[in-house]
């Protein structure tokens, strides 16, 4: 019996018949003939690390302390599932993994021996051409002996031995179907979507909504303009004016991701982002790079100077971001129906503020906003004669004692009612400056053609629309009008050119923002990288002109954003990304990497 478990045969061969061939010790051996206890001994006797499978006794008596005894039982099970799956999935290819090295051998001692031919061909199993045809037709034909060898050993076993077939059915039925199971294994896979409730939506969407009210509350002139570190309610309110690399670079992309969810208009985005810019060019620097503390009031840098990896690549990132951002700006409608989402977003907040006394102009707003949102926006009289209602509505809402969300003691919790009505405004306003023959009326008879754009157009369209639409307003003007319509011709004329000068204006900023955002995100890595290590160090002491000793070495680390950038601008060579490490562990039974501390501010870096 030891002798059997030890030998090493493809095949046995007794008085000419093939004998069942089965598993020991990860190899395919024919013993002669055996019984059932037999086998079951042979297998028995295996040491516990030889075979295919290690049970998972020993893992369930290992668990861990930081571990509740239903994490422990069901990462075991987790781990079992996965161990037997593996054995199971080599068990089903041995045939096929047999029958490829029995032909490597042979073909190799043919070509050395014999031919001396062909000596030098071969493939790799990675490429395309060596795999034969896709598909479960292709599965078949390069793995036709799996199924072969389980159908000749069945109708064998049929003729000579039926008894032993009950036994050897499982494996010959994993035999059968093993192109079937590659086949299966080796789908392309789908990536799952992601489809969030309407709750979690109107849920996100709030979150969001508060978000922004911080940054609009705290973010102002008192500040230059620059976000604070922190913000302190309890016991009472208290603001921290120091702000870092990291901080500022939030703080852009809040207001450009509070413009793409309708809270923010174009105009306000571009003053806040000129006002946070220019109060970033009166900082000093250090060969491109912002130091990793200033105060918000006198613009200084906090002592010790220091340059932060982390924080330098996630404001290069941020700023590079900000850029792509505002150059989309120019050519995205002047009105979207995000601004309608945006301010349904605000009034949900304000009646969940006052959920037990909804007000007449709070029910008609939300009235007037759904039919918005599920019309989307048509025209430009559309959307003016919309924010119009809304804003009067919002301003009866605001005015109304019961209706308003009176701030908190601490301060921390905005008037949502007045920052609704504020929103409203803002979004009027904003389409009032831009297209303010909206606001003309009805043309006269025979002018409807001049009325530029029956669709919403783009900032960049309201820019070129002087020079388009000006010749056919001065040609009507001269034919032969009334008073009323050479008045409305004249006022046309006034609010084209008032428009299209302002659009002309403020695609003028998004390129110059840009410009500036592109600069300061251009910064010099040489002095916190070792070429020996290829590792970014931790940072950088201006103050005492003294490097850090120690270094970012994984990938799954906060200061991957910053290699990313860097690499991605030439700054570094991509090397440095090859060296961070990529250990892997497991959690909730998926791979992932390992970092030092488990924080999500490392996990979350883009990739």
């Amino acid at each position: 019996m030891e002798a059997i478990c030890q030998q090493y045969r493809l095949l046995y061969e007794q008085d000419g018949i093939i004998r069942v061939p089965f598993l020991v010790k990860g190899r395919l051996v024919v013993p002669p003939e055996l019984t059932r206890a037999e086998i079951d001994a042979a297998f028995s006797a295996l040491e516990p690390d030889a075979g295919y499978v290690k049970l998972p006794g020993v893992q369930l008596l290992r668990q861990p302390g930081d571990a509740t005894l239903h994490q422990h039982l069901a990462a075991a099970a987790r781990s079992a599932t996965t161990q037997w799956g593996q054995a199971g999935l080599a068990l089903a290819c041995l045939p096929h993994e047999a029958f490829m090295s029995a032909d490597a051998v042979l073909r190799t001692t043919w070509r050395i021996l014999v031919s001396h031919r062909r000596r030098l061909e071969w493939n790799q199993s990675s490429n395309p051409a060596s795999g034969g045809a896709a598909g479960l037709p292709g599965s078949l034909r390069s793995m036709w002996i799996s199924p072969a060898i389980a159908l000749a050993t069945a109708a064998y076993l049929v003729l000579a031995r039926p008894s032993v077939l009950v036994f050897a059915a499982p494996i010959l039925l994993l035999w059968l179907v093993a192109p079937g199971i590659t086949w299966w294994l080796s789908r392309p896979l789908v990536r799952p979507q992601s489809r969030l409730s309407q709750e979690q939506q109107v849920f996100l969407r709030a979150l969001a909504r508060r978000t922004w009210a911080f940054f609009d509350t705290f973010v102002g002139p008192d500040d230059n303009w620059l976000p604070p570190d922190n913000v302190q309610t309890q016991p009472g309110p208290a603001v921290a004016h120091r702000t870092s690399p990291t901080n500022l670079g939030m703080a852009l992309l809040a207001s450009l991701a509070a413009h793409d969810f309708g809270y923010l208009p174009t105009g306000r985005l571009l003053e806040r982002t000129t006002n946070a810019l220019r109060s970033m060019g009166a900082f000093e620097r250090h060969r491109g790079h912002f130091y990793n503390w200033y105060d918000t009031q006198t613009l200084q840098p906090l002592l010790p100077k220091y340059v932060s990896t982390v924080d330098s690549g996630n404001l290069a990132g941020h700023l590079l971001t900000l850029r792509v951002g505002l150059l989309a700006l120019p050519d995205g409608p002047i009105v979207s129906p995000r601004v309608f989402e945006g301010l349904a977003d605000t009034l949900g907040i304000l009646g969940e503020s006052r959920a037990d006394d909804v007000s007449a102009p709070q029910a008609e707003l939300r009235r007037e906003l759904d039919s918005a949102i599920a019309a989307g926006v048509t025209t430009l009289g559309d959307a003016h004669r919309r924010l119009d209602r809304l804003a009067t509505l919002a301003g009866v809402s605001a005015g109304d004692r019961r209706a308003v969300a009176t701030a908190v003691n601490t301060g921390a919790e905005p008037d949502w009612a007045h920052a609704l009505l504020d929103q409203c405004r803002a979004a009027r306003d904003e389409l009032a400056l831009l297209a303010p023959w909206t606001s003309l009326g009805d043309p006269p008879a025979g002018l409807e053609h001049l009325l530029p754009h029956a669709q919403v157009p783009t900032l960049r369209e309201i820019a070129e629309l002087e020079d388009r639409v000006l010749p056919l307003v001065a040609q009507a003007l001269t034919a032969g009008r009334d008073d009323a319509a050479r008045a409305w011709l004249l006022a046309l004329r006034d609010a084209i050119t008032a428009g299209s000068a302002l659009a002309r204006h403020q695609v003028a900023v998004i390129e110059d923002l840009a410009r500036q955002a592109n600069e300061f995100a251009t910064l010099d890595f040489d002095f916190l990288y070792d070429t020996s290590r290829r590792l970014l160090t931790i940072g950088y002491n201006v103050t005492e002109r003294r490097r850090d000793a120690s270094y970012y070495d994984l990938l799954a680390s906060e200061a991957r954003l910053g290699s990313f950038v860097a690499i991605a601008q030439g700054q570094l060579p991509q090397e440095n990304w090859f060296a961070l490490g990529r250990l892997l562990t497991r959690a909730g039974g998926d791979p992932v990497l390992v970092s030092w501390s488990g924080s999500m501010f490392e996990y979350l870096m883009p990739l």
